[in-house]
């Protein structure tokens, strides 16, 4: 598996519970406002990080760490995420999935063999407007799916959605609290003007703390619970 990056230690990215993050290499969507360029551009990647060495980091701290989160870019494009996360089972870690719902076949196939504890699934925008945020047109079919089987799933779950002035609109944001109708959480993340992969967003506004406390408003219309983070 192609690894990026590790965060050895984090209390946010794992709800309640100490966790290292790893960030793998390579992402199909080309989101304008994305903050990990070398993670998803190949020729911004840096030389992939040993598995074997990570592993024996995580080995060490399992009475330090409760669960290993994986990020990207996007992990489900790794054939071998199967059996990285099997052994990261063995060491007894929970483990999270940060995905985009690019794979619904991979998640179905982690949710089936039990080796998933909770998955957050970015929402990029209304299913007709997705290649708009995305900058490539793959097809919603696949974000359906993925929405279907993480909310049937009986695991924990959270969907999270970054928004940005001028790309999304209040109605977006109904649109998609409504897309998942009734999931447990929906997170509604304040754009940050950094790094981003399209530079012309880095100049892009970010919505007041006014707007986005209306737009929690309006999701809890249609989910169980929204936070703004």
């Amino acid at each position: 598996m192609l690894i990026g990056g590790i965060q050895k230690f984090s209390l946010i990215n794992y709800p309640k519970k100490t966790a290292a993050v790893i960030f793998t290499q390579g992402c199909r969507f080309l989101c304008h406002y994305c903050h990990n360029p070398e993670l998803v551009l190949d020729e911004k990647f840096q030389k992939p990080l040993d598995e074997k060495e990570i592993l024996e980091f995580l080995k060490k701290r399992q009475n330090q760490l409760d669960a290993v989160v994986i990020s990207g870019g996007e992990p489900t494009l790794h054939k071998d995420l199967v059996s990285f996360i099997k052994k990261l089972k063995d060491l007894n870690y929970l483990v999270k999935l940060d995905t985009n719902g690019i794979n619904p076949n991979i998640i179905k196939n982690l949710i089936d063999q039990k080796l998933l504890d909770y998955i957050a699934m970015d929402l990029k925008a209304p299913l007709e407007s997705y290649s708009k945020v995305t900058n490539i047109d793959l097809g919603v079919n696949l974000i359906q799916d993925s929405i279907n089987l993480i909310m049937s799933s009986k695991i924990e779950y959270e969907f999270r959605s970054t928004l940005v002035k001028n790309l999304h609109t209040k109605d977006d944001i109904s649109k998609m609290a409504k897309l998942i109708k009734n999931a447990s959480l929906y997170i509604l993340q304040k754009f940050r003007p950094q790094i981003t992969l399209n530079p012309a967003f880095s100049k892009y506004e970010a919505f007041s703390d006014e707007e986005m406390g209306k737009f929690q408003k309006t999701s809890l219309n249609y989910v169980k619970k929204c936070f703004i983070r």
